[in-house]
């Protein structure tokens, strides 16, 4: 297709992130008009004729004025003087911009604002940096979604965004029934301590920050299977990643190049034990395609592989099940950057149900001789958000029961 065909979407920032105005400028898909606050863009999009400080707006007919038309606002979640949240206030009053998809951004992920961002019905939020061909295809959708849109929408979306909780009898099942697996299993679970302790050094338990119903962050167990240096080793293993690129991704980034020195682009993280900014950290994140796969994996102890394939390593999980972080049917807890990915690419309903030690994923997926898409996948954990229930938890035990003891990690 020719680059002068491309029909552009008309979009309107509002912030001061020079880099993504410079982003937005250069790609072919976008026509911007960037505005440093919400005042100025309240002003521009209503040609000086709207006075937010005032009540004049309940009478005022923006249809007599020639208002600009834009296909979608971007707005930066923390600007000066009024805040986002605010101009996005300010903004339904205008009837005419009601239609208008409006997206939020920050430079750093946060599960609260996301929350905030659906309660109060904004369209969607993303981070820093932004896909911008998937920026374009978002605001296509949306712009459809929304001329489109009636009650019958309205009330499948309020059901969709509200939290999520857990019901009395699911509860009372999962305490029972993983309490009762603690006590039966605490021999094995001693033994299998010791065997780790014996082939290796360090604690026998690992812990990682995972993402579960409404979006919490909590402490997910498990049973150590790997050398305590593991992490430190990832580096020297990833050429044998068997989900590799070839593609090498550069070890400075250049966004920062662009700026004095000392300055960054986002804000700084540890990645692989250096400090680099969070766009060269996603970027290098991302290459390793989120599911990483090492075959013969030197880090694994002879223990750790044992435990991996029995799932003997999942079972410290009983106790987030016992706290409540978890539930014995639910969609799998997602590691903070993995959650992160999703969310922007619209599968964050799945965390509308509980984390579960099992699902319907795993259980398709035994079913299926091993193979299934992460597109498959997380269309399946919807599918369990929409319509979970505690007799339909009862089948899937039965149906793992038959796949509990496994030859290869799910």
């Amino acid at each position: 297709m020719d680059n002068e065909s491309v029909q552009k979407l008309k979009v309107l920032y509002v912030g001061n992130d020079n880099l993504l105005i410079n982003d937005l400028n250069r790609n072919e898909n976008f026509e911007l008009i960037s505005k440093e606050n919400g005042l100025l863009a309240i002003n521009w999009l209503t040609n000086n004729q709207f006075d937010i400080f005032t009540t004049k707006e309940k009478d005022f007919d923006f249809n007599q004025y020639d208002c600009p038309e834009i296909d979608a606002i971007i707005c930066d979640i923390y600007l000066s003087g009024m805040n986002a949240y605010h101009f996005y206030k300010e903004l339904k009053k205008i009837s005419i911009y009601n239609k208008t998809p409006f997206i939020l951004i920050s430079n750093k992920f946060d599960f609260f604002i996301r929350i905030q961002t659906l309660k109060k019905g904004i369209d969607d939020y993303y981070a820093l940096p932004l896909n911008l061909e998937n920026l374009k295809n978002r605001i296509i959708f949306l712009k459809d979604f929304k001329e489109n849109y009636n009650e019958s929408n309205a009330q499948n979306y309020t059901e969709q965004i509200n939290a999520y909780k857990t019901k009395v009898l699911k509860r009372f099942f999962d305490v029972t029934l993983a309490g009762g697996a603690l006590l039966a299993l605490s021999p094995l679970l001693i033994g299998v301590a010791i065997a780790i302790r014996l082939e290796s050094k360090g604690k026998v338990y690992y812990i990682s920050k995972r993402v579960g119903a409404n979006f919490k962050i909590f402490d997910f167990y498990k049973l150590r299977s790997m050398y305590p240096d593991a992490d430190k080793r990832l580096r020297e293993l990833e050429h044998l990643n068997a989900y590799a690129q070839n593609d090498e991704i550069e070890d400075t980034c250049p966004r920062c190049a662009k700026l004095e020195d000392g300055k960054k682009c986002s804000p700084t993280v540890y990645f692989d034990g250096d400090e680099i900014c969070e766009y060269l950290a996603i970027k290098k994140r991302n290459a390793r395609k989120a599911f990483l796969k090492i075959v013969d994996d030197p880090r694994i102890t002879k223990v750790g592989k044992f435990i991996r394939n029995t799932s003997i390593d999942e079972l410290p999980q009983l106790i987030n099940i016992i706290k409540g972080d978890m539930s014995i049917v639910g969609n799998r807890p997602l590691p903070v950057s993995e959650a992160e990915a999703i969310t922007k690419q619209g599968w964050g309903k799945r965390f509308q149900a509980a984390a579960g030690l099992t699902g319907l994923w795993q259980v398709e997926l035994r079913g299926r001789g091993g193979f299934m898409s992460e597109e498959e996948r997380f269309k399946l954990d919807n599918e369990y958000a929409d319509k979970n229930s505690f007799w339909g938890d009862i089948k899937l035990i039965f149906r793992t029961f038959k796949i509990f003891i496994q030859k290869e990690n799910v």
